[in-house]
Formats: C-alpha cells, structure tokens, sequence
C-alpha cells in the first residue's frame, strides 16, 4: 500500500473514531486519536502489516481496539501521550513565547492607535476624547495599572501634561501618520519611565519594591512559579522513584510471588506517566530558574537606574533635557523586560499546572495506600543514590578494546552528553520487564555509530556492548508495544510513522539541549602560491603610468660622445687599401649557313587516276 492511499485510510479511520467519541461523550483530538491508530498498528502484537492495504475485517478490528484504549475508564498510557502532545503544542522557547506576548500586545494596541491618528480635534470635547485615547494606550503599553483606575490614570495623566500638554494636541494631530504612531510610542515609553521615577521618590526613606508595580496575575507566578514547580517535581520523582522499586522487586522475586501480567502492564504504564512528567517539570524548573535570575538582575538594574536619575534631577543641579529623557527611556525599557520576564513565569506557571491533570489515571490505578503495600519488602531508592551505589564501577577500556567507551576521565563534560534513551539504560529496559533505570555515565559511555549510551550498572555496559544493535533493536520493539516511549526514549527517528512531532509539526529542537563550546580555526589568506601574478596591478593609474613610460621609451634613441677627459677611453686603428682593376674575356663568336629546302606536289586534286608529281626546288648552299 502507497504512502498516499496509507494516509488517506487512517484519515478517514481517524475522522469516523473522533465522531464515534463524541457520541459517546468523549472529547478527543485529532492528532490523540491519529496517533493511537497509528500506534495500534505499529504494534506486532495486534497482527497488522502497514505494507499491505486493510481489508474491511482488519479495519474493523483496528476500529475496535483504537475505541478500547481512547475510551478506557483509567490509562496511563492514554494519559501519558497525551501530556506529551499537550506539551509539544503549548511549550515553545522563551523568544518565540516573548514574540507572541509582542504581537499580542501590539494586535490590541493597532486598533486604539488608528483611533487616535485618524481622529480631528475640531472642538474641544473631541480634543479631550483623544487626549483621553492616548492615556488609556499609554496605561495598556505599560501594564502600569488599568484604565478603568481612576489613580493610574490620574498618574499617568500627570506625567503625560510635564512632556505633552493638551495644548499640542492639534500640533501633533497635523503630522503624518507614520510620524503620528512613532510619536505616540515616545510619549508612552517617556511617560512610563516618569511614573516609575514618581513610584521610587515616593519611597525614599524605605526600599522600593518593584513588585508593587507588577500586575496581581504576574506577581503571583513572579513569587511562586520556581517553587510551584519544584514541589511538583519532588512529588513526581517519589511516585517514580516508587514505582521503579515496586517493578524492580518483580523482576527479582520468583514466579508464585508475582504479580498478574496485567498489573505489571499497569505499572509499567504508571511509571512512564510519572517519568514523563518529570522530563518536562526539570525543562520547566530550568527556564524558571534562568527567568528568575534574570528578573533578579533587571530589579537590581532598576533600582539603580532610579537612584542615578534622582541624583541627576536634584533641585541643586541642572541636567540636560535630552540626557533626562534618555533616562527616562532606559527606565522604561528596564521595566519592559521586567514584565517579559514576569509573563514568562506566568507561562511557565500555567504549564506546570495544566499538566498535572494528566496523572489522574496512575493516581486512580494505584492509590497511596496500595502502593505502599506493594513497595512493603522494596527498598525505594532515589536516582542520586543509584547514581552514588554505581559510581564505583568503571568500565576498563582494556576489557572492551573493540568497542570505543568514554571515560569520565577522558571526557570532562561526561554528565552533560547528549545520550541515546534520554539517558536511561537500554539494556535494563530490555532484560527487566520495561523497568526504566537512570543511567550513570561515570561508569562508561559506550560510543556506537555515532550514538552514545549510558547504562545503570557495569554488567548491563558489558552485556549491551556485546550486541548493540540487537538491543537496540529490541528497545524499538517495546516502544512499539508502548507508544508513550517514543517521546520517552526520544525515539523520533526510529520510529517517525508515529511520532507525535509529524502531528504537531514541532522541532525537535525545543526539547533537545543545545551544547555550545569555543572553538576557533586560522586560515592562511593564500594557502597556496600558485598562479599569482607578482606583477599583477590593480590601480588604473598606475597602468596607465607605466604605459606613458613604456611608449616614451620606444620613441628615444641613446646618443653617446667621448672626450679627452672621458674616463675609461681607448684609441683605435684602421688600414685600408684602395681597390684594384682587373679584366677578362671569354665569350667566342661562330656561325653556320644551311641549305632550306623547297619541294612542291603536283597533282593531289582533280581526277581519281591523275599521278602526283613530286619537284624538288631546293638549292644549294653556296646558290643562294
């Protein structure tokens, strides 16, 4: 079956499942439900062969099972994929995130701005209605309280009249509109960094909080987001950590003592949801911890801005006014970044928080208390202390001479390597029934075709090293058995017929750590000193110069003379002998007289029978 007519099928089996759950009270999304199905045939235990087209039974039972796992009453995996999309379509980088916020605010500003440029002040109740527009745009632009405030915008008013009287209004209405909007964008950003000047005067005696100025929504997620997160993520990582000893102690304990499959499937399932709520709570945690350093920096930049400003504006001195406006500028500027930086957080707080919902299922099938009775003979360890148990063994590079290892030694950055599995280990996941073990890279980093991998013990390095590509192979197998490891393991090229990121056409970029280091590289101007021309000129002039000089050249002619106070002079002497006549003869005159002979025929014409008559006329020499 053709790639088109594959997609053309699973389009219409995706679009008559979506109707089915909607039927049924279940609101799923496109990209959920395409995934599943995709998912389900995948799967070698479903018996599907995506090379070959469906018959009408296969698509009935592919129906059958896509409805059984999107409308199950609790599942992880469900529950798993969709965190994993839900993150996909909603995170994105700090400067994409900061773009929208941009254009957002300027989408809400355009309208109010063409209000303004294209309205007449032909009376004064419209020169007040426009006077009143460009308060309302300078309190949006500024985020410095609301317009329905009557105190801020009595504040924003009264720094509006110092540098933009009413009685300019018909001045400014008369510029072009380009001129009009630029115009209206200064006065915002001066008047903004009046009001912040007027707010640190009015605590002089007391430290001013930057905090106040900060919208309720922003403060909140200024203050709690990092904290927010990192509860979340202790929670998370002691579910994890939970679990991971629970299915640890199975694969351990004999047969009688074990538990049903099916329940072991349910763990499993529970510990990828837990697993890949973390991954995306320490990325949250990360770009948390950056915004608040950042925000940290800009309140200290702030303050020191308004102290230098309110030394500069003593009643003592007098400051330029350009000086004092471009001050003004920077405080605005400062306080711009602040409230990225705040919305940011706000971002980051609101994702922390929408994603909890996706662990329901994992709570429902495992409740505190059981889990507790499942983990009674365990020994729940955490990641660090795998990681500190591990340490101390070493792979010998001697002991695997066929395989290439990086040693902690050997590579300085070792924990900061961009490993294969999201850095857990291959061959635990294989040999243990799913079980996701951390990788230690301190024991031995195997380097395989480019890839590199870390393992949770010194056996399973030796063991995988042994046949790499058939572990390797078998990790794909469990990610098509359980599709939320494709996202889990990063397995995206692998297994790219279902991955959630040809849904939702994200990079895989935002997700993957970018490793910057310095380097540098000196490239000779001529590496080589073939075909250069040592007499090559590039200077008109001086071809033309040298072309005068080669013409007068050919035009003169040395002229030399020798004196008798000439150095370096000689004598030279010639004989000559005048020339002599001589003559000779050798020419000989002779001659010699022949007779010419005269004969005549007489008789060639006429009768047939007439004879020829010969006579000979000729004479003698001496005759004639």
């Amino acid at each position: 079956m053709s790639q088109f007519d594959s997609e053309r099928v699973i389009q219409n089996i995706v679009s008559e499942l979506v109707q089915e759950c909607t039927r049924r009270r279940h609101v799923l999304t496109e990209t959920l439900v395409a995934f599943m199905v995709k998912a389900v045939m995948l799967d070698p235990t479903n018996g599907f062969d995506v090379d070959r087209k469906l018959t009408e039974p296969e698509m009935e039972k592919l129906k059958e099972l896509c409805l059984e796992k999107l409308l199950a009453p609790f599942s992880p995996s469900r529950d798993s994929i969709n965190m994993q999309l839900y993150f996909l379509m909603n995170y994105t980088s700090q400067r994409d995130f900061l773009k929208e916020i941009h254009v957002g605010l300027d989408s809400r500003l355009s309208l109010l701005s063409r209000q303004i440029t294209d309205s007449r002040v032909e009376t004064s109740r419209a020169s007040e209605a426009v006077y009143s527009r460009i308060l309302t745009y300078i309190l949006l632009q500024s985020s410095m309280g609301s317009p329905t405030d009557a105190d801020s915008k009595q504040e924003a008013e009264a720094a509006l009249q110092r540098i933009f009287p009413q009685s300019e209004l018909r001045s400014f209405m008369m510029l072009p509109k380009k001129k009009k909007e630029e115009q209206l964008r200064k006065l915002a950003t001066i008047s903004t960094g009046i009001r912040l000047f007027n707010k640190g005067n009015q605590n002089r005696e007391g430290e001013f909080d930057v905090r106040e100025l900060i919208p309720t929504v922003l403060k909140d997620a200024l203050s709690s987001a990092r904290e927010t997160i990192r509860k979340e993520l202790s929670e998370t990582q002691t579910l994890a950590w939970k679990f991971t000893a629970v299915l640890e102690k199975q694969t351990q304990c004999n047969s009688q003592s074990r538990l049903r499959k099916d329940a072991v499937i349910l763990l499993q399932q529970a510990l990828y949801n837990v697993r890949t709520h973390e991954g995306f709570l320490k990325i949250l945690l990360t770009d948390a911890c950056a915004c608040e350093k950042v925000v940290e920096l800009l309140q200290a930049d702030l303050l020191s801005q308004l102290k230098i400003l309110g030394e500069t504006l003593k009643p003592s001195g007098a400051a330029p006014a350009a000086r004092v406006i471009s001050s003004f500028k920077a405080l605005s500027s400062t306080w711009s970044r602040l409230l990225d930086e705040a919305e940011l957080l706000n971002f980051l707080h609101k994702i922390t928080v929408n994603l909890h919902p996706f662990m329901a299922s994992q709570a429902e099938a495992f409740s505190e208390t059981e889990l507790d009775g499942l983990q009674e003979a365990a020994e729940v360890k955490s990641d660090e202390q795998r990681l500190a148990e591990s340490s101390g063994e070493q792979i010998d590079p001697a002991q695997a001479e066929s395989r290439e290892w990086l040693v902690p030694e050997a590579a300085s950055n070792c924990s900061e390597l961009p490993l294969q599995y999201n850095g857990f280990c291959g061959y635990t996941l294989v040999n243990s029934d799913g079980l996701l073990l951390p990788g230690n890279p301190h024991i031995g980093v195997l380097k395989h075709e480019g890839k590199l991998y870390a393992f949770s013990s010194k056996e399973a390095a030796l063991n995988f090293a042994s046949s790499p590509d058939a572990f390797a192979a078998e990790v794909v197998e469990k990610a098509k058995r359980s599709p939320e490891l494709v996202h889990l393991l990063n397995l995206h090229q692998q297994l790219s017929w279902i991955s959630p990121f040809s849904e939702v056409k994200r990079e895989e970029v935002l997700l993957t750590k970018t490793f910057k280091c310095d380097s540098g590289t000196q490239t000779d101007t001529h590496p080589t000193e073939t075909n250069i021309d040592k007499s090559y000129e590039w200077n008109e002039w001086e071809l033309r110069r040298k072309a005068l000089k080669l013409v007068n050249l050919r035009t003169k002619a040395t002229h030399s003379c020798q004196t008798d106070k000439s150095h370096m002079r000689r004598e030279n002497v010639t004989q000559t002998w005048l020339q002599k006549d001589a003559a000779c003869q050798s020419k000989k005159d002779s001659g010699s007289s022949a007779a010419t002979p005269h004969i005549y025929l007489a008789g060639l014409t006429g009768q047939r029978e007439a004879q020829v008559v010969k006579v000979n006329l000729s004479k003698p020499p001496y005759e004639e």
